[in-house]
């Protein structure tokens, strides 16, 4: 029997939303469960047991259902892993079936995570980039212990200054950017690979919020990014 891996959707061809990648066309391929729970995620039905069935929102699939899925849509040249957290499956047989087989099919590959779990060697000899979305205190859901992980930063930090991997962080208030700052000094982040991305969930709320942190930003030596999927089609799912 194949291998598996819980699945919440396949879908595209859109295009990547946020950070230094945004415009690119690709698919993506969404995976459940995750260990956080961030008040304002998108995805929701891949972790919260209290308002979803996730068992059945993210069934175990078969990789070859999976490709099947996915070699169905008209053509990208990337593919994006998402969430939920999809490195809690990096150690599954079924995640290296599955890059294998993209890597076969010439498709780059690049992974959303939230940052708490180090990636493995193969995976960062397979994956080609990285966007890592550390969570603020604005999710205050989780404790800083359970939302900021030093080891996997530092793993991370090594990979960004590769230029492999970009670090994300969703913002309301300039407060946030205050507490950024102090990420970024503690785990030498490099400044480069620092996107800031306003929370939102709407195009009024993106522009809102992006217009009220755009003169706090411009003082500090980040990089800024929208959140283009919300610009296009305000929060419809699978867009």
């Amino acid at each position: 029997m194949t291998d598996q891996l819980p699945l919440n959707a396949v879908f595209g061809p859109t295009y990547q939303g946020e950070g230094p990648h945004t415009g690119t066309r690709c698919h993506f391929i969404r995976l459940g469960r995750c260990q956080l729970s961030c008040a304002w995620c998108d995805t929701p039905d891949t972790w919260d047991h209290t308002r979803y069935d996730v068992a059945a929102e993210n069934p175990w699939t078969p990789v070859e259902d999976i490709l099947t899925r996915l070699d169905a849509l008209p053509p990208a040249p990337l593919v994006v892993l998402s969430g939920g957290e999809p490195l809690l499956h990096q150690r599954r047989p079924g995640m290296s079936q599955l890059l294998t087989e993209l890597h076969d099919r010439g498709l780059r590959v690049h992974v959303e995570t939230n940052g708490t779990i180090p990636p493995t060697e193969d995976l960062t000899q397979t994956v080609e980039h990285f966007t890592v979305s550390p969570k603020l205190a604005n999710n205050d859901a989780d404790p800083a212990r359970k939302r900021i992980k030093p080891r996997a930063l530092d793993a991370f930090t090594r990979l960004a200054n590769r230029g492999k991997a970009c670090f994300k962080f969703v913002a309301s208030t300039p407060n946030d950017l205050t507490e950024l700052d102090q990420l970024v000094n503690e785990y030498a982040l490099p400044d480069h690979a620092v996107w800031v991305m306003p929370e939102g969930t709407t195009t009024d709320q993106i522009l809102h919020t992006h217009r009220h942190l755009a003169p706090h930003l411009t003082k500090r030596p980040y990089n800024t990014t929208t959140r283009l999927h919300t610009l296009l089609w305000n929060n419809e799912k699978d867009r």
